[in-house]
């Protein structure tokens, strides 16, 4: 008996061992993973100070420095054409004819009566001074002549107005009548573009607006001539902004005989501000979670911080930092989507 208690003993101190050692074991395992776990490799830079400069690049739409609708004045049917679409006249080419036979008839009636009371006052203006007509007579040859003036003028205007005529310069783009066509006073008969100048109209917001100026030089590119870069310049600047506080602005540039361009297309304008304060700039990457609302790890002996940051403006690929960081701290750009608030982390790149 005294035998058995003995063994029963020892086998109790035996697996209170083993069971002490086994504990030890995976406590020392476990401090090993979670050393390793917590651990996170991430890639860092120092934030800098740098000269701020900043380019903005807006979408907008090129169109002709002068785009006319070709409107008749008078009524009849036309008789001749031309002009046809992608025909380049000059102001005051005749595009469409009206027929005339009526009004040119009026018209020289109109003349011969006007030319009749030219000469009858002129006549009666010396009789008028020989004092031998009366005042009634000279006052009725002069009312006459002005009656036989106001005719002319009339019958002229309506017989030059058959002859429909551009007012200016351009490229014919449409035509909308034919031989045939009867056209009545405010029938468009087509439309004249002036592309030998262009413009760019695009919105600008707001913060943007009240940095450009009227005069100022921008870069314009476009998809169809990649590498092409045209200059113009600022044409006006609205003095109303709209709904969604933007403010139109017109670039004006002219049209290249290398690379023309047409009315319609699109095109990038590029606004480049430069100024002579310095600022902290950090990469857009480094940034967790949104531009408004803007945090950074800042990584200070081997551990990662989690800290607010004020953003003033994106510059390119980076962010302006206003506020809540120095130049010199080192801040993490790749890597932090697994890191957490003083979280240790080994730096492999800066």
């Amino acid at each position: 008996m005294k035998t058995i208690k003995i063994t029963a003993a020892a086998a109790v101190v035996l697996i209170a061992i083993v069971a002490l050692l086994l504990h030890n074991k995976a406590q020392s395992s476990a401090a090993v993973v979670n050393n390793i776990a917590t651990k996170y490799a991430v890639t860092v830079v120092t934030a800098g100070t740098q000269t701020l400069s900043e380019t903005v690049t807006l979408t907008g739409i090129i169109v002709a420095n002068s785009d006319v609708a070709v409107v008749s004045e008078t009524q009849g049917r036309v008789v001749a054409i031309s002009s046809n679409v992608g025909d380049l006249k000059q102001a005051g080419a005749v595009l469409v004819q009206v027929d005339d036979e009526l009004k040119k008839a009026n018209f020289a009636a109109a003349e011969s009566n006007y030319e009749k009371a030219k000469k009858d006052l002129e006549r009666y203006e010396s009789l008028y001074r020989d004092h031998t007509i009366t005042d009634s007579q000279i006052e009725g040859a002069r009312l006459a002549f002005k009656s036989a003036e106001a005719q002319y003028i009339v019958t002229r205007r309506q017989y030059r107005d058959t002859k429909i005529t551009t007012p200016i310069s351009g490229v014919v783009t449409s035509r909308s009548v034919e031989v045939g066509t009867m056209v009545n006073p405010g029938t468009v008969i087509g439309n004249v573009v002036d592309i030998s100048k262009l413009k760019v109209k695009i919105n600008v917001a707001e913060n943007d607006a009240f940095k450009l100026t009227v005069g100022g030089t921008v870069n314009v590119t476009t998809d169809i001539y990649p590498g092409a870069v045209f200059t113009g310049r600022v044409a006006s600047i609205s003095a109303k902004g709209d709904e969604a506080h933007t403010y139109p602005v017109e670039i004006s540039l002219a049209n290249s005989r290398e690379h023309p361009l047409k009315s319609g297309m699109f095109a990038r304008v590029a606004f480049g501000h430069t100024g002579n304060a310095k600022g902290i700039v950090i990469p857009r990457d480094a940034i967790v979670g949104s531009v408004k609302d803007a945090h950074v790890y800042v990584v200070e002996n081997d551990i990662a911080r989690l800290r607010q940051i004020v953003v003033n403006a994106q510059i390119g690929t980076g962010v302006e930092v206003g506020g809540g960081l120095r130049a010199g701290e080192v801040v993490v750009v790749n890597g932090q989507n697994n890191l957490k608030d003083n979280t240790a982390v080994t730096v492999i790149a800066q």
